[in-house]
């Protein structure tokens, strides 16, 4: 009754597609060699973006470039990128497409939000002009409060002299970097790390404005030549300086540990 009696056999015989699909199977699973797609869209991307970035700029083009492009393969890109960052330096694929967004974000925007770390230094800028303007007109800045310096000098007046000289050494570092940013953008070399790394100079220029004023300081013979002018200066210079500062102390640092401990070499 409904087949119960017939014995039960089950067929092994392996079915005549069942190998090729083990082989597609792992074909499309096993990673494929060589460079992808998405490697060569990126290397075309750039290729573009530094071809008009050239011809915009007016920087001469290697005429090589046309043959390398037209070829298509993997290596005629490559070495036609290569060819374009010669070009177009010192500006760089990553520089170029960054000050692209940068202008196509910004269309619509007014001009002082278009560069987002050119408006925040120039805010800083104000900032510190506004504190050296305020603490310089406090009569406990003078002359003779700050030839006392940090260790003979405590309360307010410690704390004017002490805005005075780290106002004058920002001033100092963004007068550097106002500087160094209009030539980036005019070069086209400005980077998203740069916005880091120069929060980390102002923080280095205010700290070796201070250790220039404060710390090493040039004395002389007679302590009354230790003035408002002298310290402000130093305090101009190690703000204006600070990359510099930072670059001397870590080569006597590094002299130091070469003598305590020479290398195997």
């Amino acid at each position: 009754m409904f087949g119960l009696n017939k014995p039960f056999t089950m067929d092994t015989t392996p079915s005549p597609n069942s190998d090729t699909k083990k082989k597609d199977t792992t074909t499309k699973d096993s990673p494929s060699l060589g460079i992808s797609n998405d490697v060569k869209k990126e290397i075309s991307k750039e290729i573009n973006s530094m071809l008009s970035f050239a011809v915009y700029n007016g920087k001469i083009i290697n005429t090589d470039i046309i043959s390398l492009i037209q070829d298509s393969s993997v290596e005629s890109l490559i070495n036609a990128h290569n060819l374009l960052c010669k070009n177009v330096a010192p500006a760089t694929p990553k520089s170029i497409e960054y000050t692209k967004e940068l202008h196509q974000e910004g269309i619509k925007k007014s001009l002082f939000s278009k560069l987002p770390l050119i408006r925040n230094l120039v805010l800083l800028a104000l900032f510190f002009l506004a504190t050296f303007i305020i603490t310089g007109i406090s009569p406990d800045v003078n002359n003779e409060s700050l030839d006392k310096g940090v260790m003979d000098n405590h309360g307010l007046p410690l704390l004017l002299n002490l805005g005075y000289l780290a106002s004058v050494s920002g001033l100092g570092v963004l007068f550097y970097l106002l500087k160094n940013v209009s030539a980036s953008v005019q070069k086209g070399t400005l980077v998203p790390e740069d916005s880091i790394y120069y929060i980390a100079l102002i923080v280095l220029g205010v700290i070796a404005g201070l250790i220039m004023s404060e710390i090493i300081s040039f004395y002389s013979t007679n302590s009354d030549d230790i003035n408002l002018f002298n310290k402000s200066v130093l305090a101009l210079i190690g703000g204006f300086s600070s990359d510099a500062i930072f670059s001397v102390l870590q080569g006597l640092i590094d002299r130091i540990k070469t003598i305590f401990f020479p290398s195997n070499t």
